[in-house]
């Protein structure tokens, strides 16, 4: 009894590694003006947990590099600041429409003999034009997307759209961490659709990931597969 009981115990631990895995998040006003500075702080951390030190994060995953897509495909690069456990930028908005944060990184370091990609995005909509309101201005492999356009409330669906390699039809699994602490996950459908409901208002932290088995060299090292998650956060009022 005391073995099934361990070997149960064994089995919710992995679960929970899968379940709650570090990663970026890129956390900024969602609504902006224009000629108004913007800030964004980029953290690395599990979903809602405080945030790791800057010598605590994985591999070189801190020399990640910072992305602004304006509302007319514009991208800039943008300079970031360390901290003592997050990253911050900013910048100011001259149009209206929907501007596009993103972070890829690939670390340099294998976990084992698995390639780890670090993905992260975030929306911020200016105005009220709907120019830049595309999955697409995401340039990283794999994204997941819920329309800045929608107001999102709590017992009222939310729908996610996820996309690996600009392709909607892949399955991907999504995690979702509410405010209370509360978490599941989704799977999305043969369109990259995936929707929940959410139970508490406030900020949720999602979360898509893809592994599979690859075989190659990075780095000069032997991977034999790859792993791949993208995060953004959503807001819900009550």
């Amino acid at each position: 009894m005391f073995k099934k009981q361990l070997l149960i115990a064994a089995f919710l631990l992995c679960c929970s590694a899968q379940l709650f895995a570090h990663a970026l998040w890129i956390q900024t006003a969602s609504k902006g003006k224009a000629g108004q500075k913007q800030t964004v702080k980029i953290i690395y951390a599990e979903p809602g947990d405080k945030p790791e030190k800057l010598g605590e994060w994985y591999s070189d995953v801190k020399e990640f590099e910072l992305w602004l897509t304006a509302p007319d495909q514009k991208r800039t690069k943008l300079a970031t600041v360390a901290a003592d456990d997050h990253f911050t930028a900013d910048f100011t908005p001259d149009q209206q429409g929907v501007y596009t944060l993103s972070v890829g990184h690939t670390s340099k370091d294998l976990g084992g003999t698995t390639v780890y990609q670090f993905n992260a995005s975030a929306l911020v909509t200016v105005g009220k034009a709907d120019a830049g309101n595309n999955p697409g201005a995401n340039a990283n492999e794999l994204s997941v997307f819920a329309d800045p356009a929608k107001t999102y409330k709590v017992n009222s669906p939310l729908n996610l759209r996820g996309l690996f390699k600009n392709n909607g039809n892949e399955k991907l699994y999504v995690t979702v961490a509410s405010p209370s602490g509360w978490s599941k996950q989704i799977t999305t459908d043969e369109k990259g659709l995936a929707e929940f409901v959410p139970l508490w208002p406030g900020t949720y932290y999602i979360e898509a990931s893809k592994s599979w088995k690859e075989t190659g060299t990075h780095n000069g090292n032997e991977y034999k597969s790859f792993w791949r998650c993208a995060t953004t956060l959503v807001e819900v009022g009550k």
